[in-house]
């Protein structure tokens, strides 16, 4: 009985702290719900490009994956026939056909991100 009583009370104790500890990540990711525009960026040779996720992707991570994506781009690759890309930037793979005013990344867990030139 006397280790019932204390199982009792270790039991009650973490289950408090527990329950806020799943909430507190989803709050500080702040996820953007599909299809949610992220303001602009600037694209290749200045352009200013608007920016929306899809899927599981937060604006700033979107923001950041496309920066480095037009920071490694060359020349080269920008002007290819077959459209710029694909370049791997981490878990994201970006490019665009030619032409193509919308610029994609995406990731093997279906997360998507656009920018596109008006």
């Amino acid at each position: 009985m006397f280790a019932a009583v204390l199982l009792g009370g270790c039991g009650a104790d973490p289950a408090p702290s527990a329950a806020p500890g799943p909430s507190s990540p989803a709050t500080t990711t702040e996820q953007a719900p599909a299809g949610t525009p992220c303001g602009d960026i600037t694209g290749l040779q200045g352009a200013k490009n608007k920016l929306v996720v899809h899927g599981k992707a937060d604006c700033a991570e979107a923001t950041q994956v496309l920066t480095e994506y037009f920071q490694k781009l060359t020349p080269a690759e920008a002007a290819s026939p077959q459209g710029p890309g694909p370049v791997v930037i981490g878990a994201w793979t970006c490019g665009s056909g030619p032409n193509d005013p919308v610029t994609t990344c995406s990731t093997e867990d279906d997360r998507q991100i656009e920018a596109t030139r008006p």
